[in-house]
C-alpha cells in the first residue's frame, strides 16, 4: 500500500526532475511506481514519458523484474491511456522501442477512445514511431490496432490531418486500408474529397504567387522502410541565438546549392517526409505522376538536364531573399502550399489505384466490412443488420458527389477516368455530379464536365427528386455567397452570367421542364433573386446618387472655369490674350475634358437611377453604366484640377513658377487616394463584365 505522503512525494520528485529519488523510492516500496500522483490519474512512468525521460524507463524496466514491468506498463491513466500511448503520440521512438520490446501485446492495447499506440502515432504524425511500433507488430495481417471505435482507420485520421507522407506509407504497408469504412460509411477518398484546400483546382492565388507557384519543384512520396532499432527522433532541434538563424539559413542553403552541383539529385530523399516535419529550405520538384501500373511515368515540363540548373537558380533565389530579410517565408509558404497540392494528388491515386468502389462483391460482403485479423467482421455489426447496413450503402454518398460539390476538380476527372460508371452516381435527394456541381456553383467541374460528351448528353438531362433539372438548380439562390465579388449588385450580375452560362451549355435539343411546383428555371430565378435584387438595386441607387451630386458639382465649376479666361481677351478681335501659352492651351483642354466627363457621368449615373432593375439588367447594362460613370467622374475631377492649376500658374510670379509643380502635385493627392480606395471596386467591376465564367469563392459551407 502506498501512503498519502509518499504519493505527494513521488509527485514532486517527478515534477522537479529527480529521477534517482524516484528510484530510491521504487526500492523502498516496490509498489510506489504503481501509485497514480495526478488528477489525471498518470503514474511516474507516464510522467516521464512525458516529460522524455527515457534514460529513467530504460534503468527502470532493466533492474526490475517481468512481471512487475509488465503490470506497471499495463496502468492506464483517466483516459485509458498506457505509457506507450503517450509515448506514440509525443513521438519517442526508444521508448516505444524499450516498451514494445518488453511487452509487445500493449501495441495493441486500446484507450478508452478506442485508440491502439499504433492509432495515436499515426493520426499525430510521429512516423518514426509509427513505423517503429509497426515493426514490433507480430502479425502484421492483424488490422486490429488500426481501427478506432467509430471505425476510423489510421488512413482515415492521417489524410484527415493532412499526413499525406503518413497515409502513402499506410496504404502500401496496409493496403486494405483503402477500402475500409467507418460507421458513417466514409472512406478514405470520402474523406480526402472533402479537402478542397488540399487540391489546386480548390485554391486561388494571385498572379504572382502563381508564377512561383509554378515555378517550383516537388519531389513525389517515396516509398519508406520501417527501422525498429532507429534511436533517432523524428528530427534534430537545433539550438543557436535567434540573431544567428539568417546566418545558418543561407549556410544551409549554401550547402544544399553545392551538393546540387556535384551530386545532382539522385540520391535526394526530399519529400519523404510530410510537410511538417520537412525543412523549409529542402529542394522540391516540378512534377508528380505515377500511372495505375505504379510505373513511374513523370510530366518533365522541362528537359531533364536541365533539372540541376533550375534546381540552382532557385536556391540562390531563396538565399538572396534571406540575406535581405524578404520573401523567404512566403516563398516558403507557396512551397509548402504546392507540397500539399501535389502529395494529397499522389495519395489519391494510390487510393484510386486499390479502390473497388464500383466492383460488385460476389462473396456477399459489402463495402462496409473490414478486415479484421483472418475474418470478415463488421464493423457495426452489433447495431446494424445486413439489410440496414445494405440500406445505409444505398444511401451513402460516393466520393465523386462530394468532390463535385467541395470543387476538386482533379478528383472528379480522376474517377470519371478510372470508373466511366461514376457518372450514374446520384445521393439521396437523385442529384448527380452535374447537379451538385451546378447548385455549389463549382465553375471548374462544370467545364470540365462539359467537355466530356458522354457526360453531356446522359447527365445533364438528369432531374433530382423535385424535379429540378440542372437549369433549375443553377436558378436557384443560396443564402452564402459563393462568387468572389463584394457588394449585391455584382453577387447578382455573376449569378445571372452562372444561369446563362448553364443554359447556354445544355445540350441542343434540351427542353424546358416544369420541376414538381410547377415552376419553369426562369420563374426559380426571378422568386429566388428577389431579396438580392432588392439589395442591389439599393446600393446601386445609393451610389449613383452620392456620384451624381459630386458630378453635377464638377460640372458646375468646369462651366464656369470655361468660361472665365485667364488674362481676358482682346478688345478687338476676341481672342484669348494669352492664347500662345503653353500653360493656355493646358487649361482650354482640361476645361473642355472636365465639363464633358463631369457632364456624361451625370448622365450615366441617372440612367442608373431611372433603370428598372430587371435581373437582365444587372448582368451586363446596369455594371458596365457604373464603370463607365466612375471613369468619366475620376476623368472630370482630375481634368478640373488640372485646368485649376494651369490658370492658376498665370497669376505666381516669374520667380515661383519653376518651384510651384511641387505643390500642384501636393494638391492632386486626396484625388489619387480618392481612387486607390476605389479601385478595388472598379478592377472588380472590369472584371465581373468581361469575364465570362464567374470566379469562386473556395470555401467550405455547410448546406
Amino acid at each position: 500500500m502506498v501512503e498519502v505522503v509518499e504519493i505527494e512525494s513521488l509527485f514532486n520528485h517527478a515534477m522537479k526532475g529527480q529521477w534517482s529519488e524516484v528510484l530510491d523510492a521504487y526500492k523502498n516500496n516496490p509498489r510506489a511506481l504503481e501509485a497514480k500522483v495526478t488528477k489525471a490519474e498518470d503514474t511516474v512512468l507516464h510522467i516521464a514519458v512525458y516529460v522524455g525521460q527515457t534514460n529513467f524507463l530504460t534503468t527502470l524496466l532493466e533492474n526490475i523484474n517481468e512481471d512487475v514491468s509488465l503490470s506497471i506498463l499495463n496502468i492506464r491513466n483517466s483516459k485509458g491511456n498506457t505509457p506507450l500511448h503517450l509515448a506514440a503520440e509525443f513521438g519517442n521512438v526508444d521508448i516505444c522501442n524499450t516498451i514494445a520490446k518488453r511487452d509487445p501485446k500493449l501495441i495493441l492495447c486500446h484507450n478508452f477512445e478506442g485508440e491502439t499506440p499504433l492509432f495515436l502515432a499515426a493520426i499525430h504524425g510521429t512516423k518514426a514511431a509509427f513505423f517503429c511500433l509497426h515493426g514490433h507488430l507480430q502479425d502484421k495481417d492483424d488490422y486490429s490496432p488500426c481501427v478506432k471505435s467509430n471505425g476510423d482507420t489510421i488512413l482515415h485520421s492521417t489524410i484527415s490531418n493532412e499526413y499525406f507522407g503518413m497515409a502513402l506509407q499506410i496504404i502500401r504497408l496496409y493496403p486494405n486500408l483503402a477500402d475500409s469504412v467507418n460507421k458513417d460509411g466514409l472512406s478514405p477518398l470520402h474523406i480526402l474529397a472533402m479537402k478542397p484546400n488540399c487540391f489546386k483546382s480548390s485554391t486561388r492565388m494571385e498572379f504572382l504567387d502563381r508564377m512561383i507557384y509554378n515555378c517550383l519543384l516537388v519531389d513525389e512520396l517515396k516509398e519508406e522502410t520501417e527501422n525498429i532499432n532507429s534511436n533517432k527522433g523524428d528530427a534534430q532541434i537545433f539550438n543557436y541565438p535567434m540573431n544567428y538563424g539568417t546566418c545558418h539559413s543561407f549556410l544551409y542553403l549554401l550547402k544544399n546549392a553545392v551538393k546540387v552541383i556535384t551530386i545532382g539529385t539522385k540520391n535526394s530523399k526530399a519529400g519523404t517526409d510530410d510537410e511538417e516535419n520537412l525543412p523549409q529550405s529542402s529542394p522540391i520538384f516540378f512534377y508528380t505522376m505515377q500511372d495505375r501500373t505504379r510505373k513511374e511515368k513523370k510530366l518533365i515540363r522541362f528537359p531533364p538536364n536541365w533539372e540541376v540548373f533550375i534546381r540552382f537558380l532557385i536556391l540562390m533565389m531563396k538565399a538572396l531573399l534571406i540575406l535581405f530579410g524578404v520573401g523567404a517565408s512566403w516563398i516558403d509558404k507557396i512551397q509548402r502550399r504546392k507540397e500539399k497540392h501535389m502529395w494529397a494528388k499522389q495519395v489519391m491515386d494510390e487510393l484510386m489505384e486499390r479502390a473497388s468502389l464500383y466492383k460488385y462483391d460476389y462473396t456477399g460482403n459489402n463495402s462496409f466490412a473490414l478486415q479484421l485479423g483472418n475474418g470478415m467482421e463488421n464493423i457495426d455489426s452489433h447495431n446494424m443488420n445486413k439489410g440496414e447496413i445494405e440500406k445505409k450503402r444505398r444511401m451513402s454518398v460516393s466520393p465523386i458527389l462530394i468532390a463535385a460539390k467541395m470543387g476538386v476538380n482533379e478528383m472528379v476527372e480522376k474517377i470519371l477516368d478510372t470508373f466511366p460508371v461514376a457518372i450514374h452516381d446520384v445521393d439521396s435527394a437523385n442529384k448527380n455530379v452535374v447537379l451538385l456541381a451546378i447548385e455549389n456553383r463549382q465553375p471548374r467541374v462544370y467545364k470540365m464536365l462539359t467537355k466530356r460528351k458522354l457526360v453531356k448528353e446522359t447527365a445533364f438531362r438528369h432531374i433530382d427528386n423535385q424535379g429540378n433539372s440542372a437549369l433549375h438548380l443553377a436558378a436557384m439562390y443560396r443564402e452564402h455567397r459563393p462568387w468572389r465579388v463584394p457588394g449585391a449588385a455584382m453577387q447578382m450580375q455573376w449569378e445571372y452570367k452562372w444561369y446563362k452560362l448553364v443554359k447556354n451549355s445544355m445540350p441542343p435539343n434540351f427542353y424546358a421542364r416544369y420541376n414538381n411546383k410547377g415552376q419553369t428555371a426562369k420563374q426559380v430565378f426571378i422568386n429566388s433573386h428577389g431579396h438580392l435584387v432588392k439589395e442591389g438595386r439599393k446600393w446601386l441607387s445609393t451610389t449613383s446618387e452620392s456620384c451624381s451630386l459630386v458630378a453635377a458639382l464638377v460640372a458646375t465649376v468646369a462651366f464656369t472655369t470655361s468660361t472665365a479666361i485667364p488674362g481676358g481677351a482682346n478688345d478687338v478681335t476676341g481672342a484669348p490674350v494669352l492664347s500662345g501659352q503653353p500653360a493656355f492651351k493646358v487649361f482650354a483642354v482640361a476645361s473642355l475634358v472636365a465639363l464633358c466627363s463631369s457632364v456624361t457621368a451625370l448622365v450615366l449615373f441617372l440612367s442608373i437611377l431611372t433603370s428598372r432593375y430587371q435581373e437582365k439588367d444587372f448582368a451586363m447594362d446596369l455594371p458596365r453604366k457604373l464603370l463607365l460613370g466612375m471613369t468619366s467622374l475620376w476623368t472630370s475631377i482630375a481634368s478640373i484640377l488640372v485646368s485649376f492649376c494651369a490658370g492658376h500658374y498665370f497669376v505666381l510670379e516669374d520667380g515661383v513658377k519653376s518651384s510651384v509643380y511641387l505643390i500642384y502635385g501636393v494638391t492632386c493627392l486626396p484625388v489619387s487616394f480618392f481612387v486607390l480606395v476605389q479601385l478595388p471596386l472598379y478592377l472588380d467591376l472590369m472584371l465581373a463584365i468581361f469575364r465570362k465564367v464567374p470566379q469562386r469563392v473556395y470555401k467550405v459551407f455547410s448546406h
